[in-house]
């Protein structure tokens, strides 16, 4: 089932209601049906038969068009699933608590963030000229070996890598996180991943990205490399999903 949304860019949040008919595992994407590789929200929900359930998808930044796609998991078509409400909800203008800076590395991470499932390989300079992406198809040591880092910024100069191959397979959301997450070593000159975590992810949500992904983008490399994960990462994953909650709680 496919829902076209003409988005023209605004912000909003999709209230939508589902019932199935049997138990399954549903899957919703938002997604811009004009380029590849650019998922706006990727989510999946386990239904009993019978079972309707309301589900809110924040929306800070669209393009111009989005289809919304319902579907079975396990079949990929939408049989048994039926809409009962759908309703779309006007996001309020996005309050960032940083610095005129911060706001304007933000404003280009979330644009390039946008783009990035389908321009090539190379260099993207922010409007401005502070700040530097290098769009790599894979991020690499002094041997050649490619690493499993997404994204890593040089702290001597406003200049942040970004893996091609990696960037590609996330969504928007995540993809915001982690250049989020970048630009705070810069700006806090921080080597410290927890504090840099915990900036970007506040930036993040101030500007109205679902919270889940956040924690998806603080552990999505490590579900890619399992045996690398031990206590710091699950510490650090806990100290994210703590801070989010704490966030919430005080807006």
């Amino acid at each position: 089932m496919i829902i076209p949304i003409p988005s023209h860019k605004r912000r909003f949040t999709i209230a939508i209601t589902v019932k199935v008919d049997r138990a399954m595992s549903l899957g919703f994407k938002v997604s811009d049906p004009l380029h590849p590789y650019t998922d706006y929200f990727r989510r999946k929900a386990y239904l009993e038969r019978g079972q309707q359930r309301k589900i809110y998808i924040p929306l800070p930044v669209t393009p111009e068009e989005l289809e919304l796609e319902i579907y079975d998991k396990k079949t990929g078509d939408a049989g048994g699933i039926t809409v009962k409400d759908f309703k779309i909800i006007p996001m309020p203008a996005a309050k960032l608590w940083a610095t005129p800076e911060q706001q304007r590395f933000m404003d280009f991470a979330i644009q390039f963030a946008q783009k990035a499932g389908y321009v090539p390989a190379g260099f993207y300079d922010s409007p401005t000229g502070e700040f530097l992406f290098q769009y790599l198809p894979g991020i690499v040591d002094a041997y050649g070996k490619e690493l499993i880092t997404p994204a890593r910024i040089n702290r001597k100069m406003p200049r942040v890598q970004i893996s091609q191959r990696l960037f590609k397979t996330f969504t928007i959301p995540v993809r915001v996180a982690i250049l989020s997450h970048e630009g705070c070593h810069w700006f806090l000159n921080s080597r410290s991943e927890t504090t840099a975590d915990l900036c970007g992810i506040r930036h993040y949500l101030d500007y109205g990205f679902p919270k889940i992904e956040a924690v998806y983008a603080a552990t999505k490399i490590f579900s890619l490399h399992p045996e690398l994960v031990g206590k710091f990462q699950v510490k650090r994953t806990k100290d994210i999903i703590q801070f989010i909650d704490q966030y919430a709680l005080a807006q």
